[in-house]
């Protein structure tokens, strides 16, 4: 039987985003509704769902018009084109990134993975009986891990390096060139590379113009790469359950497909009906053109927040993404931010996720801010966090 380890950010987020008023958790860019995507595109009257077509398992690897869609995206800053076969859909990237591992690891497998991040990109590699060594970020490199620690990492069964970029929960970026030296990593062994690319193109702190701005992994040159992603964070719809893994090498994309047929026949027609409207050129500009003005506004009013309490806590200021890793202290120690959360929750209904339960117990005192919300909610959330700060910082528990 195959062990399973406590999900601790998503039994976090289960057990309290319903009993919030203020919820800056959440990691998705505001979400829209058909009506709002519909108003957001510039062919007003063109139809998102296909109602006189009947509703069989659909296209069995993903609809031609949503894969379309993503390979446009992926061949934009390439100098060559990833096909649409290239491209598998999922239901959520989280099935996206089970999936890669599902087919890919196992026992006498060795994988590396960026760390901190999403419980399930190192969990379940575990769970498949693959050996799993962290790469850890750092605050005093801005989030970021080090080059030469992932040489020293690599063993002769490492089969895969595993990256989130955009970075959860830090909003970090790995930069172009940081990318490359991954790549001449890899490629000596030829390891594969698993990006989980969710939040991208959330770039708020960063522009295109920048000459260390990241590409996908997908256009970098390397075949032996998956990027995997999906509609929920930066496209604002989680609720359509849509998810995707791209690749350069087919192979790769066809061991996936057959391993995907035990999880799943095909991702709903309807889903992907509303995904593929989301991404056609006529929609896409419009509603990441949202996305970002959100981020860049709210942003600012977190930084505010962090200034205003800048004696009970720190950061490093988010470049791209929706999340922020704050760390909270009380006299330059450490809070415990499970207590720090719970306090905060009850006497305001804000509610934050701890980072020592949800990222890894060294991470004592932070807190993930999801803040890219809607303005408001943000603003006043914030604003009573501030007056929890001001008034009840001297009941909360310091970390052990």
């Amino acid at each position: 039987m195959v062990r399973i380890a406590k999900f601790s950010v998503e039994a976090w987020m289960d057990k309290y985003e319903r009993n919030c008023k203020y919820n800056i958790a959440e990691t998705c860019c505001a979400s829209v509704s058909i009506d709002q995507l519909r108003e957001l595109s510039e062919v007003k009257g063109r139809e998102i769902f296909q109602t006189s077509t009947a509703l069989t398992y659909g296209a069995i690897r993903g609809s031609d018009v949503l894969r379309d869609n993503l390979s446009r995206l992926y061949s934009a800053r390439s100098g060559k084109a990833l096909p649409r076969d290239n491209i598998i859909t999922t239901n959520g990237a989280i099935q996206a990134n089970y999936l890669v591992a599902y087919t890919l690891l196992g026992p006498g497998d060795h994988v590396i993975c960026h760390y901190p991040t999403y419980q399930s990109l190192y969990e379940i590699p575990k769970q498949l009986g693959a050996e799993v060594s962290l790469w850890k970020a750092t605050p005093e490199n801005n989030w970021n891990p080090s080059i030469g620690e992932l040489k020293t990492l690599i063993k002769p069964n490492t089969k895969m390096i595993i990256i989130n970029n955009p970075h959860n929960p830090t909003g970090a970026v790995l930069g172009k060139t940081f990318l490359q030296q991954v790549i001449e990593v890899a490629s000596e062994r030829n390891i594969i590379i698993h990006s989980d690319e969710v939040y991208r193109p959330i770039f708020h702190g960063i522009t295109p113009m920048n000459a260390e701005f990241p590409p996908s992994i997908v256009s970098m040159g390397y075949d032996r790469v998956i990027a995997t992603g999906s509609m929920s964070k930066a496209y604002s719809l989680a609720g359509i359950r849509v998810g995707w893994i791209a690749s350069r090498d087919s192979n790769i994309i066809e061991e996936i497909a057959e391993a995907r047929h035990y999880t799943l026949i095909s991702v709903s027609m309807l889903d992907e009906q509303v995904a593929a409207f989301a991404l056609d050129p006529s929609t896409i500009h419009s509603l990441l053109a949202r996305n970002i003005a959100l981020a860049k506004m709210n942003i600012d009013i977190l930084e505010k927040f962090v200034l205003k309490n800048d004696d009970a806590c720190d950061w490093v200021k988010p470049v791209a993404g929706t999340t922020a890793f704050v760390r909270f202290h009380r006299d330059g120690k450490p809070v415990d931010s499970v207590d720090f959360c719970e306090k905060l929750l009850e006497k305001t209904g804000v509610m934050f996720v701890p980072g020592s339960e949800c990222f890894g117990e060294e991470y004592k005192g932070y807190v993930r801010i999801g803040y890219v919300n809607h303005t408001e909610g943000v603003k006043e959330g914030l604003d009573k966090a501030t007056q929890f700060v001001r008034r009840n910082l001297d009941d909360v528990k310091l970390a052990e």
